[in-house]
């Protein structure tokens, strides 16, 4: 083999590792966006269910403190004040 023809050889085999690198590259590319997808879809049902769970742990918090809890009695007492406050105000736009 002449020198060009070596060198073309050689430059051949370079040009497939590198289709080779990227066509691996590609797959993994493709195998990682599908596992972010996978993660992201993860996170939303994650962050919905924890807005339920707060929802639902103010509610109870709301429940104790109606209920008259040791711990929330100046909570309690407040949201009855302003309980009155907003149905008395309800009550003198009503009357006039």
């Amino acid at each position: 083999m002449s020198k060009i023809e070596l060198i073309v050889y050689s430059l051949e085999k370079k040009v497939q590792k590198v289709l080779y690198q990227l066509t691996k590259i590609k797959k993994d590319n493709t195998s990682l966006k599908q596992k972010l997808n996978e993660v992201k879809a993860e996170n939303h049902k994650l962050l919905h269910s924890l807005k339920e769970k707060k929802s639902d742990y103010d509610t109870l918090k709301f429940a104790n403190s109606i209920l008259g809890s040791e711990q929330n009695k100046r909570e309690t007492k407040l949201k009855i004040n302003s309980l009155v406050k907003e149905i008395d105000d309800c009550i003198s736009k009503l009357s006039d």
